[in-house]
Parts: C-alpha cells; structure tokens; sequence
C-alpha cells in the first residue's frame, strides 16, 4: 500500500474511535460505560438518557463509516483500500483509544460503512434490519439478521470478491461482539427495545 492508503486507514480508524455516546452521556452526567450493556453505542443511549440521544448518537456513528468511505474516495485510493478504511473506522468504533480500547458493537457505523461502500448491499442490510425489530423489538437479533443479509446480497448481486470479503468480515465482527446477546436471544431473555 502507499502512504497516502496507509494514512487514510490510520485516519479511519481515529474517526471511527470518536466515541459520541460516552462523549454525550458525560455531557449529562452520565458515564455510558456504566449503564445498560456498559457499551458506547445508540441502544445503550436510549437506556441512559432516551430516544433523542439515542438517535444523535447512531447518526453520527453512520456518518462516521460514510465520511470514511468519502475520503478514501476523494483521495482516488479505490475501492479495495475504502473498504479497508471502512474496516478500520468500525475496529475504531468498537476498540476505541478514548475508552481504555473498549467501545460500542459496530452496528451504526458497519452500516455507513456498506451502505458507501455498496448501497444494494446497505439497503439490504437495513430492511431486514428494519423489519426485525419492528416485529421483535430485539435490536440485536436485527443487527445480526441484517449483516448476514447484507453478506448474502453482496454474493447475489456479484460483487468483487475483495469487497464480499470486506462486507463478511465487517459481518463477523459485527456478530461477535454481539456474543453475549446471542447468548440471552438462545436463552430468552435479551431485553426488548424500551424495556428498562
């Protein structure tokens, strides 16, 4: 890779650690980090200080994959080095300096990321995303459900290997950090969207 791609990636990855929930939940008082799930992300927002947060909070963490998506873009890196940014930004979400390297789940951020990087592939992701909770209110189940989607519609659709690739490991990381929720879905009692 040159330097510019490796700066890019270095950048993505700073972007991608800005961690908007805790930033906004101490603004209120609030250390995120203590509340709910205990991670940096909009459904644990909305347990600690509502919908209005919640919402701010997985805009700006969708921006965060589209912006460095963007960059790599108007830098002329390609779409093999993007997707690499992509992947950096979401690690940075998830392993963020500015939270001793711990960090949200990665679901508003894979997002931006795929919905730039492949818009079929992101509009795929959100519909069955969208679909999911509606009819479970289970956001994790959603966001698992719509990043396997998202994977299946990059290999449908043809996409280049390199970025079905990018899409399924941004999918992997997405489901392991939902471990524990995957634990509490096959057990039953993972908490509904609005429940305390």
């Amino acid at each position: 890779m040159t330097l510019t791609a490796v700066l890019a990636v270095l950048i993505s990855y700073a972007l991608g650690s800005l961690p908007a929930a805790a930033w906004l939940a101490r603004a209120r008082g609030i250390d995120i980090r203590t509340v709910g799930s205990g991670n940096s992300g909009a459904t644990n927002m909305m347990r600690a200080a509502g919908k209005g947060p919640a919402v701010a909070v997985a805009t700006f963490d969708v921006l965060k994959g589209v912006l460095v998506i963007w960059i790599a873009r108007w830098l002329g890196l390609g779409e093999n080095v993007a997707a690499l940014c992509g992947i950096a930004a979401v690690i940075g979400h998830n392993f963020s300096p500015f939270l001793q390297f711990r960090g949200g789940k990665g679901a508003a951020t894979t997002f931006g990321v795929m919905v730039s990087l492949v818009p079929v592939v992101g509009i795929g992701t959100a519909v069955i995303f969208l679909t999911t909770v509606w009819l479970t209110r289970l956001v994790s189940a959603g966001s698992i459900l719509g990043v396997i989607a998202g994977t299946l519609v990059a290999v449908v659709t043809g996409q280049s290997v390199w970025l079905c690739l990018a899409i399924a490991a941004l999918s992997a990381l997405l489901i392991y950090q939902h471990r524990d929720n995957i634990g509490r879905l096959t057990g039953g009692n993972e908490r509904r969207l609005g429940e305390k």
